[in-house]
């Protein structure tokens, strides 16, 4: 077995690089890519201040994004990578759409899926977390760390 370039790191480094782009845009730094046979067909970032819409979640738009490549409504090939940990209602969204794989960094203690279960997931699904959490729960960290500066004063 040949050694390759498309890991799990990989992935979710260029998660990371949706996320400071939603920083830079004034949005909670969380980015999502989804992949297929080890190409990334779709790319976000949340974008809930910027569409003045509580659901757009980088995952959501990855979802859609990718949905609208492949012509299809169900991902059951493709890996979703994000940098946190999905919310309850991103888990519903893979659920429905039979994503094979979830990938994500940094985990959500507050709002996160695994506070409700595996069970909202799709039974198929399988899940890796805790790839470059460090990385990504530092980008939120500081994210809030500056907006209750700017808050502050």
């Amino acid at each position: 077995m040949g050694l390759s370039l498309y890991t799990d790191e990989y992935f979710m480094k260029e998660a990371l690089k949706e996320a400071l782009a939603g920083k830079e845009k004034g949005e909670i730094p969380v980015g999502a890519v989804v992949v297929s046979q080890n190409r990334i067909i779709a790319r976000a970032y949340n974008q809930t201040e910027m569409l003045n819409d509580a659901t757009a979640h980088a995952e959501m738009i990855a979802l859609t994004a990718a949905f609208n490549n492949l012509g299809a409504k169900y991902l059951p090939d493709c890996t979703l990578y994000v940098t946190l940990e999905p919310c309850v209602m991103c888990a519903g969204a893979c659920f429905w759409a039979q994503v094979e794989k979830i990938v994500y960094g940094a985990s959500d203690n507050k709002r996160g899926f695994n506070q409700f279960g595996k069970q909202l997931l799709h039974p198929k699904t399988k899940v890796v977390q805790g790839i470059l959490a460090q990385e990504s729960k530092y980008l939120i960290d500081s994210f809030f760390q500056e907006v209750r500066k700017k808050n502050n004063h």
